[in-house]
């Protein structure tokens, strides 16, 4: 795998375990509401993230 690849999945564990470790409470009352939500709604919002993941690497090559 390249250098690049690599340096962009740590820096998504770094993003992803921020939050949990900062501010846990606020982390899993978060987490509560999402889970309260629709299948739907969780699937659009996911979709959408993805989305502008894909701009921003677009928009950076």
């Amino acid at each position: 795998m390249s250098q690049e690849f690599m340096i962009a999945l740590g820096l998504l564990l770094v993003f992803e375990g921020f939050m949990p470790a900062v501010m846990p409470k606020a982390w899993k009352r978060m987490m509560w509401e999402v889970m309260k939500r629709p299948d739907t709604s969780v699937r659009i919002g996911g979709f959408l993230t993805m989305l502008a993941g894909l701009v921003w690497v677009l928009w950076v090559l």
